[in-house]
């Protein structure tokens, strides 16, 4: 798992694969630690399908692996383009893994687009295979081909299988009552059978998978399970692969348990499942359909045997304010949204903070601004959840480290949520949302108790002695007020976005008042309750790297490469942005030198900066993809030695 810590052995370089060969037969088989595999085509030919089915059966077959789907927002971008190449890379490992890697070992291109999109990234050495089908005159020139790289000699430094693909694919499927177009758009499982043999991954759930997907389409069904089979037999009689490769489960990366390969949309969308039923409410989703949010939305609509209530509203601004009226009503309320929908919500968002309501804004952060990189990532809205609203609104900000985490991370927000009446960001982004990886499930037992009192009568007594309902009189300990569900008799009360005065909650203009209020909204966040952040620092090293959100596993990496060569470096890794850690300043005071890497221009560094007076150095990229381990290695060693 990401989160566990591997043996010196296994802490070596990421990206070095130790090999061992044996016999087997009439073929070679030959044992890997690692592996790092990049499907590349058009986006119709259906590679964030292959890369998930193979996932998955790397998954069941108990491998540690992380995931890195690249995709283009356009829905049918033109066809053998470079903007129309979508990939999807995988990293799986017989031990604790962080990233989808820096560099694949294999690339399966289906055109010459996702050929040149993609093989500026392969090491010397690494296998390419190649739909030669597609590398006709028109395709090759479409993207700047003059003459074909297979032919040319540009390819001599790996190692070069040309595949007819497609070819192949039709004529395996010629028995089938097929069009020669339905027949090609099977190549996709034709080249993930081939490399189902080569790396020894399970087939049984993918043919099951393909039978259920098809079901209502037995001749569809039939045609992709006999390419997945023929692509499989490809590679065991072809004298083109002579070698197959075995990548052993990741028994000591995992501790006991029941596992399952989980994405970080589909991980919030159980933890806010979980985190309704501790908290025994009822779960509402007020959302606008936006990558790269939807995913949680189309999964919670599936759960209504939870209780889960999900609304797909107009646009974003009804989204959420049927998501506050949820809260006001006495229901777990969630609005889901990326950076441009965040901009639309906030002055519902303030009205949350005024109100004193718990709300869960979940903002999949992707490059900006306006539309930006709609299917990139990005970590650019930290500054706009932490300030992004007219007046005084301060809102707790919390952010997930990897894809399964952001399970945990649902449960703490809606903890922070309902514990003191307000709203809540809960920042991922879109490395998160899409990537993968394994993810232990929880006993019941081991989930928080977030279970809620409403108030049920009156709270004060009046100098006449009158007993009386106050929205606003607060508990001593979080300044929470009581939350009121309404219809409760004796209960009525104002709401609204005017001021309102303390205790009572009528409305009030008086400007002693309004300074109180204020300053009282403000103490309730800066005294939510958060753990101390923890510091990994073995050695007593001098300079510290902080990071916060989805850097958590290229960090990590890079940190384990640099003390491999014997370099000391700490590290520490933000969960709560707002509130910080009670511990962070005297943390970041006992080092010389502070690094924070971000995938923005410096949000995290600037409140670093102004907060704690500390000169912190920035490392940043805004390039809409995650950093490399080798190069956040190469920039901490420089800070090192400077």
């Amino acid at each position: 798992m990401t989160s566990q810590v591997s043996s010196p052995a296994e802490q070596a370089d990421e990206n070095a694969a130790g090999e061992q060969r044996r016999p087997g037969g009439a073929k070679d088989v030959r044992r890997l630690n690692r592996v790092i595999i990049r499907f590349a085509g058009d986006s119709g030919d259906g590679m964030q399908l292959t890369g998930d089915r193979f996932t998955s059966e790397t998954a069941s077959f108990g491998n540690d692996l992380s995931t890195l789907p690249n995709f283009p927002a356009e829905i049918r971008a033109p066809a053998g383009t470079l903007p129309g190449v979508s990939s999807f890379q995988l990293h799986f490992a017989d031990h604790d893994i962080l990233t989808p890697g820096d560099a694949p070992n294999v690339l399966v291109a289906m055109n010459p687009a996702a050929l040149k999109a993609n093989v500026g990234d392969l090491p010397r050495g690494a296998e390419i295979i190649v739909n030669t089908d597609e590398f006709t005159k028109r395709a090759l020139a479409k993207v700047g081909y003059a003459d074909s790289p297979l032919d040319d000699g540009s390819l001599d430094g790996y190692h070069l299988h040309p595949v007819p693909l497609t070819t192949l694919t039709v004529e395996a499927l010629k028995e089938f009552d097929l069009s020669r177009k339905e027949a090609e758009r099977s190549k996709n499982m034709f080249a993930l059978g081939l490399l189902s043999w080569m790396y020894h991954r399970p087939t049984e759930a993918t043919e099951k998978f393909l039978t259920t997907k098809f079901a209502k389409k037995p001749d569809i069904a039939a045609a992709n399970v006999a390419a997945f089979r023929a692509g499989w037999n490809f590679g065991e009689t072809t004298e083109d692969f002579a070698v197959s490769y075995e990548v052993a489960p990741a028994a000591r990366a995992f501790p006991p348990g029941v596992y399952r390969n989980i994405s970080g949309n589909l991980a919030l969308a159980y933890g806010l499942i979980a985190a309704s039923r501790q908290a025994d409410l009822p779960l509402f989703l007020g959302s606008y359909p936006i990558t790269p949010a939807s995913d949680i939305l189309h999964e919670l609509s599936k759960h209504k045997n939870f209780g889960v209530r999900t609304f797909q509203a107009e646009d974003e601004i009804a989204g959420i304010g049927a998501a506050l009226g949820a809260a006001f009503g006495g229901s777990l309320a969630v609005t889901t949204t990326s950076g441009p929908g965040v901009a639309l919500k906030s002055e519902t968002i303030g009205l949350a903070v005024s109100l004193e309501l718990p709300l869960l804004v979940i903002d999949i952060q992707r490059g900006g601004p306006s539309t930006g990189l709609p299917t990139k990532t990005e970590q650019a809205d930290l500054l706009q959840a932490m300030y992004g609203r007219n007046g005084e609104a301060p809102v707790p900000v919390v952010a997930p480290r990897t894809p399964a985490d952001c399970f945990d991370a649902a449960l703490e927000a809606a903890r922070i949520a309902v514990t003191y009446r307000t709203p809540v960001f809960l920042l991922s982004d879109g490395y998160l949302a899409n990537g993968s990886e394994p993810w232990r499930i929880p006993d019941l037992d081991e989930l928080p108790d977030l279970q809620v009192q409403f108030a049920q009568g009156p709270n004060h007594t009046l100098e006449d002695g009158t007993e009386v309902f106050w929205p606003y009189k607060r508990d001593p300990h979080t300044l929470a007020r009581p939350w009121a569900v309404p219809g409760t008799p004796g209960l009525e009360h104002r709401i609204g976005g005017i001021e309102k005065q303390d205790g009572t909650g009528n409305i009030s203009y008086d400007p002693a008042n309004h300074d109180l209020m204020v300053r009282t909204r403000q103490a309730k966040t800066d005294g939510i309750d958060v753990p101390d952040i923890e510091v990994d620092d073995p050695e007593g090293a001098r300079t510290l790297v902080l990071g916060w959100g989805s850097t958590y596993g290229p960090i990590t990496a890079a940190v384990r490469r640099l003390r491999t060569a014997g370099e000391s470096i700490a590290q520490a890794h933000l969960r709560h942005l707002n509130p910080f850690p009670a511990n962070l300043g005297e943390v970041l005071k006992g080092y010389d030198k502070v690094v924070i890497p971000e995938m923005n221009l410096g949000q995290l560094a600037t409140l670093i900066r102004a907060k704690y007076l500390v000169d912190a150095r920035s490392f940043n990229q805004v390039n809409g993809m995650p950093f490399k381990a080798e190069q956040l290695a190469t920039a901490l060693k420089e800070a090192i030695d400077d």
